[in-house]
């Protein structure tokens, strides 16, 4: 994995540029901390910072290609999970390889098939080609989005990165946001609606998107998007199929040539793919795999079942330690380690983000990363099986809106009444629904139910997941640490979209289908154990601490936040021990102390990145 960035300009010579596109490459050292690279040309620089998996001692980059037809300067993040068959593909076309890593096969890919190498491509990825002769850009984004691409296009130039701050960098940039962003961060935040970069003027690429720049401007195209069609496997075809695709997946992304991890939580999907990581280290002789958990102090005493977290994940994790005789590392963090990585995460993000949830696992990635580079994660399955409680709600399912944000009234109630009007809360989330509904492709007699039920998988693979995703790709890459998620490989996701809900549930059981195609590679009590999301903490202590630091902030008329919040509304529910603690506020995870850190995120990101407001 790595960190890309580049700059386009039809109207001077970059190749006296420099220092700005050095500038604008080493805001990604966190991502590829192994070497770094520029190159430039006339109306080209290229940036790129490397995380060594594959061929470490080959590979480097920006990679440049001499061909007949031209000259090829690439910058890729990502991993091609079929390069060994590209390759040799190409190599029956006659092409010559220098190197074993999937970089220059992606860029030889490029050479032989245009723009429609993407569609032979399986893996996750964010790249971009300049094509020197043509004076011609090609960018591509993997087919569910892993794999993060930002732009901003100007007249006659283009600039773009694996994240925000790349392109913040350029002296020409000015951090600004708009209605448009404000909504985003207020009202829809920690989620992003596709495409959208939340500053002015930024957007990114969506996924399964290519984009092409040249003089005549800036093209993008859906090379690929989830299909409806009609499925005729019955449950035991159906379960044998998605056991076939899941063990091709996970051995596909198992290749590597640094040291591989998973993280196990104990819960079905992350000790499926540990189990099938074992099997296959015992199978090739490999070792022990190394396996991650975490979790808080004081955790075990603090700990309430509820109906998104039914049991608590220790001895589970144990249980699965024990079977599969794994080398295990429990990391634990404690309260003040939470709090001070809300800021830091803020920077790995350049937004306001998930909080502690999103803190935690940045801090959870530096420890893995003392012992590993490549982790595999279950992240993915509840949106493509059906995990989530609300999928099995007639509340949620009946909402009209996306049922992670059920708490919409509240949220808008936070906000000074001139700042609702002025960002048109109320059409802005109902559009960006209506948006997504709309995306839905249609099934010919397809009943209600049926109808339903793949809106909502629509909803949750194209709108939630990629939030998860978000979260992921910044804190992981944030340390340095390349998380692969199997469950997001694009022939299962589209295979699991069309299974009909009674087979995905079955047995009468969330994600019945997985567990039914994971008989006899797991536990049984595991097996069936019901689903528990990533661990956060219980401890009122971390109530406590950013509930009074957002306070603070609102003592302190310097702070942003007065300009858009309703402060008497957030004292109101500061003063509310019920309310403060159990408030549903964003998903299955964040309630009334994350809406606290979260204020706090806001707060520290206007300020700290000097963010202009227009309205």
């Amino acid at each position: 994995m790595c960190g890309i960035t580049g700059w386009i300009d039809y109207h001077q010579d970059l190749s006296q540029s420099s220092s700005i596109i050095e500038q604008m490459t080493a805001t990604l050292t966190a991502r590829g901390p192994d070497a770094k690279g520029t190159w430039l040309s006339g109306s080209c620089a290229l940036g790129h910072r490397r995380l060594s998996v594959i061929d470490p001692l080959n590979g480097a980059q920006p990679m440049i290609r001499e061909h007949e037809s031209g000259t090829y300067a690439l910058v890729y993040n990502g991993e091609l999970y079929n390069a060994p068959e590209l390759k040799q593909e190409l190599l029956s076309r006659g092409y010559s390889f220098k190197t074993t890593c999937d970089t220059e096969v992606l860029l030889v890919a490029y050479i032989e098939w245009k723009e429609h190498c993407v569609e032979r491509f399986n893996g996750i990825f964010a790249f971009a080609i300049w094509v020197e002769q043509e004076q011609k850009l090609f960018m591509a984004r993997d087919r569910l989005g892993v794999k993060p691409l930002f732009y901003q296009a100007g007249e006659g130039t283009f600039l773009f990165g694996s994240e925000p701050k790349a392109i913040l960098k350029h002296p020409d940039v000015v951090p600004e946001v708009g209605a448009q962003g404000l909504a985003e961060i207020f009202l829809v935040g920690p989620a992003r609606t596709p495409g959208h970069g939340v500053y002015a003027n930024m957007k990114e690429l969506r996924p399964g998107h290519t984009l092409t720049l040249d003089h005549s401007g800036v093209r993008t195209h859906c090379y690929w998007k989830l299909e409806s069609i009609e499925h005729h496997e019955d449950a035991e075809q159906t379960a044998a199929a998605v056991r076939d695709l899941l063990i091709d997946t996970v051995e596909r992304q198992l290749i590597s040539d640094v040291p591989v991890c998973t993280l196990l939580s104990g819960g079905l999907d992350s000790s499926a793919l540990t189990a099938l990581t074992v099997r296959h280290y015992k199978e090739r002789g490999l070792g022990q795999v190394d396996t991650y958990s975490i979790d808080y102090v004081d955790n075990d005493k603090h700990f309430k079942a509820h109906s998104f977290q039914p049991n608590a994940d220790a001895p589970w994790i144990e249980r699965m330690v024990q079977e599969l005789g794994t080398n295990h590392h429990a990391i634990t963090f404690d309260t003040p380690e939470l709090v001070q990585s809300l800021k830091d995460a803020v920077f790995v993000r350049d937004l306001p983000g998930m909080t502690d949830i999103d803190g935690s696992l940045y801090l959870f990635c530096h420890e893995i990363k003392k012992g590993a580079t490549v982790a595999l994660s279950g992240e993915a399955a509840d949106e493509v099986f059906g995990g989530y409680p609300w999928f099995h709600r007639e509340e949620a399912l009946n909402a009209n809106t996306f049922p992670w944000a059920l708490a919409f009234p509240l949220r808008k109630s936070l906000l000074k009444p001139d700042v609702a009007a002025a960002i048109h809360a109320d059409e802005y989330v109902a559009d960006r629904y209506q948006e997504a509904v709309n995306e839905v492709p249609p099934l010919p007699g397809e009943d209600a139910l049926a109808r339903k039920m793949r809106v909502m998988s629509y909803l949750n693979i194209t709108r939630f997941m990629p939030t998860l995703l978000d979260r992921k790709d910044r804190m992981s890459m944030g340390a340095g640490l390349e998380v692969r998620v199997p469950y997001t490989d694009h022939r299962l996701v589209q295979y699991v979209f069309n299974i009909p809900w009674a087979i995905k549930t079955y047995g009468n059981r969330e994600k019945g289908l997985l567990r039914k195609a994971l008989e006899g590679l797991l536990p049984h009590d595991v097996l069936y154990r019901k689903k528990s999301p990533y661990p956060k903490t219980h401890n009122p202590n971390y109530l406590n601490a950013v509930r009074a630091m957002a306070l603070e902030r609102l003592d302190d008329p310097t702070s942003p936040l007065h300009q858009f919040i309703d402060t008497a509304r957030i004292r109101e529910i500061a003063a509310s021990e019920e309310a403060s603690s159990n408030l549903p506020w964003f998903g299955q995870l964040m309630s009334g102390p994350q809406l606290f850190a979260y204020l706090l995120q806001v707060d520290w990101w206007l300020t700290d990145y000097n963010v202009k407001v227009t309205l």
